[in-house]
């Protein structure tokens, strides 16, 4: 199951630009809950082990993305410092939170990205008609570095608290920013890697202070088992999703994928309240 899940998140989070935590944890909710893991860490076992799956799956769909010449550096150092900011923070404030708030927060995100990316499909065409083909030139039109280090530390901040990577975030601002949609998921592929990496420093931290409640294996808030199986299959199917990217259409798949979001998040709020 661990593999069938990683080999499911890794495509779209090439496909999509995103870090594959909308799947991963509510997927690993329901394992964990099924191996009877401690019921007021499973939803801090499964942020965390998704945090530090994204790194991977990230780290893969940026270099296809850059084989594509699709990624802004420009961008993403603007970007960063505000996104390693914002995701230890996230990190410190989901340590503080209870499983059933957490719950809740995460449902409702998987909720809005779905809703975001069915209004998008919805508007695809207002995207179609850009014609600025130069993304470099395209920065230019938003010289602020400032707002980049803002946006980023927003971004940071809520991705840790949710485990995502950061494209259902960053792609939306980036488009606002005149940059085509391929660039902006490139970059946002880029930016996924730090949100990634000090997240799950900040899990790992956290975790530890409460090892004695955590299962076998665990190294914070990250369950290792898990993390290997999802990165061997994630890191042979992210390259896939980000060729498709470049090559197809993507409408049909994100349908799917759409529609696989908001199964899940009705299966979290099913046992949340039954």
């Amino acid at each position: 199951m661990y593999l069938l899940l990683g080999a499911v998140v890794g495509f779209f989070a090439g496909l999509l630009g995103i870090g594959g935590g909308l799947i991963i944890v509510p997927a690993l909710t329901f394992m964990f809950t099924a191996q009877d893991f401690p019921p007021d860490r499973i939803l801090h076992l499964a942020l965390g082990t998704a945090m530090a799956t994204i790194i991977f799956t990230s780290a893969a769909s940026l270099y296809t993305h850059h084989k594509h010449a699709a990624v802004n550096w420009t961008i993403f150092k603007s970007m960063t410092p505000g996104i390693i900011i914002g995701t230890l923070t996230g990190t410190v404030l989901a340590g503080a939170l209870t499983t059933q708030i957490l719950h809740i927060i995460f449902t409702l995100f998987i909720c809005y990205a779905a809703t975001s990316m069915l209004l998008k499909l919805i508007s695809k065409s207002k995207f179609d008609k850009k014609t600025n083909s130069d993304f470099n030139q395209s920065y230019q039109t938003f010289p602020k570095k400032a707002s980049f280090l803002t946006a980023g530390g927003v971004i940071g901040a809520v991705s840790s608290l949710i485990a995502i990577g950061g494209g259902i975030l960053t792609v939306p601002f980036l488009t606002l920013c005149n940059i085509r949609l391929q660039h902006a998921i490139g970059t946002a592929a880029a930016i996924g890697f730090p949100i990634a990496l000090a997240g799950t420093i900040g899990y790992i931290a956290n975790g530890l202070a409460q090892a004695q409640q955590l299962p076998p294996s665990s190294l914070g808030y990250v369950y290792l088992p898990a993390l290997g199986w999802l990165i061997l299959a994630s890191m042979l199917t992210a390259p896939l999703g980000a060729k498709t990217t470049h090559s197809a259409q993507t409408h049909t798949l994100t349908k799917l994928f759409i529609v696989l979001l908001y199964s899940l998040a009705g299966k979290m709020l099913f046992d949340l309240f039954m």
